[in-house]
């Protein structure tokens, strides 16, 4: 399954608790902060101005490495 930036942030990092080092490398502390229980991926990235398709692709390399293990 891929990560859509439409998923929520904490649906995100229980499925695939890897992805909390790019979060964190990405600059958003989301395991802290309350907005990720409501916030998706789109609405943290707009809020933190990053590049939304560059995250998506570092999530999304993720769940490749998921696949491959």
């Amino acid at each position: 399954m891929a990560i859509t930036k439409d998923m929520g942030i904490m649906e995100v990092i229980n499925q695939y608790p890897a992805t909390i080092e790019i979060f964190m490398n990405s600059g958003m502390g989301c395991i802290g902060c309350a907005a990720a229980h409501f916030e998706n991926i789109e609405q943290a990235a707009m809020v933190h101005g990053l590049d939304l398709d560059a995250l998506m692709e570092d999530l999304n390399s993720v769940t490749e490495e998921a696949k491959e293990a």
